[in-house]
């Protein structure tokens, strides 16, 4: 039988695993089994992190959303915005609503005066 020698395979899986480890500090960047650890907890990081910042991402418009609400109306809070808009079936999500409360506040207070009449109309 003859013989196989594997160098080149086992040379391309190092070099992809060193690629990936670009920009690591001391031997995470250059021995192979440290690098090929460091590599793969970077991956689970990564996996883990586009979950969160989708998560995180919505944190930040609630707080804008709730931040320009309070700036347009005296008694209207977050929860009785959503709640007022769910009322007149305005199906604008949580994102566009937090650019339009930075980019036009004239038409983001359209949507406060909106969601006060529905909550006005629940009070009476």
């Amino acid at each position: 039988m003859t013989r196989v020698k594997r160098g080149v395979v086992a040379h391309a899986k190092h070099k992809k695993v060193i690629k990936a480890a670009k920009g690591y500090r001391g031997r995470r960047k250059n021995c192979i089994k440290t690098a090929k650890q460091a590599v793969e907890k970077a991956m689970q990081y990564s996996y883990r992190d586009r979950k969160n910042r989708k998560r995180e991402f919505r944190s930040l418009w609630i707080q804008r959303i709730n931040a320009a609400v309070r700036e347009h109306s005296a008694f209207l809070t977050y929860a009785t915005f959503m709640n007022g808009l769910l009322k007149n079936n305005v199906e604008t999500d949580r994102k566009i609503l937090s650019e339009l409360a930075i980019s036009s506040p004239e038409a983001f207070k359209s949507y406060v005066v909106l969601a006060e009449k529905a909550q006005a109309k629940q009070a009476a």
